[in-house]
């Protein structure tokens, strides 16, 4: 059986669901027609942009003006078939120039968030635009400039209609990004989630592996994830599960159909929410326990004041910074834990569990021993 008919591609399409475009992606169309514009005065309609793995998606405009030093473009986002709270906002970038020699510098526009506490990957007073989506706007920026002649020196103002409102029914809130939403995506796709559908897709791609005849296969909880096993392992498309927030559904399913060897990879956040016996990691049903993590980093030798201070932290990553600069190792008790829990799930089953947290950027923060 080929690897073509296994892993997260054959996940996606078993879905049998519609995906959509991240809130980054549309801003990078929205970017780069608006930056076209301000240098040919056109808007190309529709606007092709490429994704992080390669795809060339259209995207209509909503909206475009032109005038006063300035461009601007809407795209109204399509989440797919996902049931994002995101689906259908008009997304806007309005692209000024800036003088030769000061790059691209993004600023928060109505209805985009502004991060104010630390923890996240973003630094405090900076507009909630993620890294991966800064990355793609810059790229097409410079292609555009290449293009048309121009400098690649840009002012982004991304906003969102209505976006403060949307930003009531997430968690941007509790994590201390205010004034709106923040602009997300790490390939620009929108997976859309259907309980059913997706542990139905992971049974698939454990058949698939085991009808291969593969002896260890991963479970990521995303493209990042992916990347950093097929990077440590070299493991082949087919022994690659698409595992997301559903964890149990890969141990439960394992259990009774066993492969010698099974990696679970996946963000230090979510992995902490294993190692504190969740076993379904979504952020509407499981939340981080900054008081389980207190209680690991004392048990890896962090002081009262060290403890305290990650008890209290915004975020896990914000948790994990302080025990790394401490010399606590967080990240590999945290991997230790989750794989306690997988074992205790897979109740003596014949599989080998290893566990690797890794930070947004793809970097191991924490594995369990050999």
């Amino acid at each position: 059986m080929s690897e073509a008919s296994g892993g997260r591609e054959a996940q996606l399409k078993h879905t049998g669901l519609r995906p959509g475009w991240t809130t980054g992606a549309c801003a990078t169309a929205a970017t780069t027609a608006a930056y076209t514009a301000l240098l040919t005065g056109d808007f190309p309609d529709p606007v092709t942009i490429t994704l992080p793995k390669g795809q060339t998606p259209a995207f209509a405009l909503a909206l475009e003006a032109l005038g006063d030093g300035s461009a601007t473009v809407g795209v109204v986002k399509d989440a797919g078939d996902d049931p994002d709270v995101t689906h259908g906002a008009l997304v806007r970038a309005t692209v000024r120039p800036l003088p030769a020699g000061a790059g691209v510098v993004f600023r928060a526009g109505p209805g985009v968030g502004t991060v104010t506490l630390p923890g996240l990957p973003l630094d405090v007073g900076e507009p909630a635009v993620n890294p991966v989506p800064r990355r793609m706007m810059r790229e097409h920026v410079a292609l555009v400039a290449d293009r048309h002649g121009g400098t690649g020196d840009v002012e982004i103002t991304l906003s969102i209609d209505n976006g403060e409102e949307i930003a009531r029914s997430t968690w941007n809130g509790r994590l201390g990004i205010l004034g709106g939403l923040s602009i997300l995506g790490t390939t620009g796709i929108v997976v859309p989630y259907s309980c059913s559908a997706w542990i139905d897709s992971i049974r698939r791609g454990v058949d698939v592996a085991r009808a291969a005849g593969r002896t260890h296969v991963a479970g990521c909880t995303g493209s990042t994830s992916e990347k950093t096993v097929v990077a440590e392992y070299g493991l082949p498309g087919d022994a690659l599960l698409d595992m997301g927030d559903f964890a149990g559904a890969v141990l439960k399913y394992v259990r009774r159909h066993p492969v010698p060897r099974l990696t679970l990879c996946g963000g230090f956040a979510k992995l902490s929410k294993l190692a504190a016996g969740h076993l379904d990691l979504h952020s509407g049903r499981s939340q981080v326990d900054k008081g389980f993590l207190a209680d690991l980093a004392r048990r890896g030798g962090a002081s009262p004041e060290l403890a305290e201070a990650v008890a209290t932290a915004n975020t896990g990553l914000a948790a994990l910074q302080l025990c790394t600069a401490a010399g606590v190792p967080l990240g590999d008790l945290v991997a230790a834990e989750a794989r306690d829990q997988a074992l205790a799930v897979l109740r003596g089953a014949p599989v080998t569990v290893d566990v690797l947290c890794v930070d947004r950027a793809g970097t191991i923060v924490g594995r369990t021993p050999d």
